[in-house]
């Protein structure tokens, strides 16, 4: 008996090819991506009393901390920024940074009970995390532009706009891509290597010590300003800081690499990505 072949509208098959890793699937998943990212914003604060006043009170008393402990205690330099404004430019986007991190570094395991009933592109998942912290980044950006009106409204100050800051979609671009590039590798890796769960929280503390979030470049000693010139994400926060703040440093060959170090790890994440999604059920 002879069975004719069905004409299916959509045929799911191995991808055996590493190369072929069908990224335009992710514009067809595009009604799922604005889903992530609703349940996203609406699972973080949904049971909470203050809601998303939390967006403003976190890196508000974050910056107010930085300002006593490190500003008047340690009496690090802020090269003449009121020292609020100066932790705001650094916290802000670090903030996006390491929520997107930490966000796609536990994908895999976070998401597990979801990747295993039905198939969709798991890079929507990490992408629409992603997009809702960048959400996120913009509520508290306006707080940080409200503490530099406050400053700029008093005699005396320093602080300006400089024509840097229409480099501000690129770096916070940049942030973006190399939390999502880095963090999907390390979530590919958790799959078998569960102990990694341990190194995401501190490895993002260390890598924020090792920026110049909370100090200035000029304050680096020259014997290790080498150790900064191989951090991707420091030239990107001092050129923020030196486009709304006026203070900072611009390196044309740093941003260079920041764009490199960014392209890299986002096309070696997707690889990595891509050959753990097939087989991360059995191990995870």
């Amino acid at each position: 008996m002879k069975i004719e072949k069905e004409n299916w509208s959509l045929v799911i098959e191995p991808k055996d090819e590493w190369w072929n890793l069908r990224l335009g699937e992710l514009w067809e998943y595009r009604d799922l991506i604005v889903i992530f990212v609703r349940r996203d914003l609406v699972s973080i604060y949904k049971q909470t009393v203050l809601g998303p006043l939390w967006f403003f009170l976190s890196p508000l008393f974050t910056a107010f901390m930085y300002s006593f402990v490190f500003g008047t205690i340690a009496g690090i330099s802020t090269d003449g920024v009121p020292a609020p404004a100066f932790y705001l430019a650094g916290t802000t986007l670090w903030n996006y940074f390491s929520t997107c991190f930490n966000g796609a570094a536990k994908t895999f395991t976070s998401n597990a009970s979801i990747f295993g009933k039905v198939y969709f592109p798991r890079l929507t998942a990490p992408i629409a995390m992603i997009i809702s912290n960048l959400l996120k980044f913009f509520i508290q950006l306006l707080m940080f532009l409200g503490i530099l009106f406050y400053y700029r409204m008093q005699d005396g100050s320093t602080l300006h706009f400089t024509n840097y800051i229409f480099l501000f979609p690129l770096l916070v671009f940049l942030m973006g891509s190399i939390a999502l590039g880095v963090g999907i590798i390390i979530s590919s890796m958790t799959t078998k290597y569960r102990d990694l769960n341990y190194f995401i929280g501190f490895g993002v503390t260390l890598l924020m010590y090792a920026s110049p979030v909370i100090y200035p470049v000029s304050a680096i000693p020259e014997n290790y300003s080498w150790f900064i010139d191989f951090n991707p994400i420091a030239p990107i926060l001092e050129v923020f800081r030196l486009g709304f703040t006026g203070s900072g440093s611009f390196s044309l060959w740093g941003l260079l690499y920041s764009c490199g170090f960014a392209l890299v790890f986002l096309l070696l994440g997707a690889v990595v990505f891509h050959q753990t999604e097939r087989t991360f059920m059995d191990t995870i």
